[in-house]
């Protein structure tokens, strides 16, 4: 049902944003740097709030604010694949966009995506313009400076990286994002929700780290080995294999008890282990009680 609700959302901003007069190219690149292949983790998250805490009518606003996260963290992808910053020439098991399209293209249709975003919460704002007038800060804030992901990319061009905060910002952003923004669009207040957001996106961190470190380039559908090769700092490289899949244990243990009692409590639970044991390279993955 969550797979359905968002690639419809999905389709409906593609379609918009694709429709005469927009370049034919670019169309055609902005569909390949959404479409197929993606896991959909963040929306996924987003709707599993929304419905914990009520959404059993299908909100359009909760279906809105999770395609606004999966358009910001795709067009997110797009740019990190980019020459200037991984240049990397695979996502998600195809060509990146800049690969596909070349890097003008890659840029605009980037741009393009996250304009997208704000666009679509903004056209379901006539209902109730005060939450959605939050879900767009929100995004906002997950997307931008000081701690959105753009700053979290801004990290890797310091001589000093402040480590937690290029993790909170990079990866984390998007997983508070989308905690909090499925408890708003429901207007269930956001704040109890940041912190299962926050250790959901610390998890999601370690466990790339494992799967660069572990997995080839056909298993992980994008380059491997990416971390070694620009000298990243990961806990692969600080703890060793068991030291981080320990420390991955530890934090879904913390983010499964930093979920607010709610009436969905319990498909919530389920949900982090389900995506838990996707996360893990096989073989070093443990069940989380």
């Amino acid at each position: 049902m969550a797979n359905d609700r968002i690639e419809t959302a999905l389709s409906e901003v593609l379609d918009r944003i694709t429709k005469k007069p927009s370049p034919p190219k670019m169309s055609a690149a902005l569909r390949h740097a959404v479409l197929d292949g993606g896991a959909r983790v963040r929306p996924k998250l987003c709707l599993a709030v929304a419905y914990a805490c009520g959404d059993q009518h299908e909100s359009r606003l909760a279906a809105a604010a999770a395609a606004s996260i999966e358009l910001i963290h795709c067009a997110s992808l797009v740019h990190d694949d980019l020459p200037c910053f991984d240049d990397a020439d695979l996502r998600r098991g195809k060509p990146s966009v800049h690969a596909a399209y070349g890097e003008p293209l890659a840029v605009l249709s980037g741009d393009a995506l996250i304009v997208a975003a704000f666009e679509t919460l903004a056209r379901c704002s006539a209902g109730n313009p005060i939450r959605a007038n939050s879900l767009i800060v929100d995004l906002a804030l997950a997307t931008g400076a000081p701690n959105g992901i753009c700053a979290g990319q801004g990290w890797e061009s310091e001589a000093d990286i402040d480590l937690a905060a290029y993790h909170r910002s990079k990866t984390g952003a998007l997983f508070v994002a989308a905690t909090r923004m499925g408890a708003r669009a429901m207007g269930e207040d956001p704040d109890p929700w940041t912190t299962l957001g926050a250790k959901i996106g610390e998890a999601f961190q370690v466990a790339d780290d494992l799967r660069d470190a572990l997995l080839d380039s056909e298993q992980l559908g994008k380059p491997a080995g990416q971390d070694a090769v620009h000298d990243r700092p990961n806990a692969v490289a600080h703890l060793g294999v068991d030291g981080a899949v320990k420390l991955l244990d530890s934090i879904l243990e913390g983010a499964l008890e930093a979920i607010p009692p709610c009436d969905g409590d319990k498909a919530l639970r389920a949900i982090v282990r389900q995506q838990a044991e996707r996360l893990v390279p096989v073989g070093v993955a443990r069940t989380v009680a």
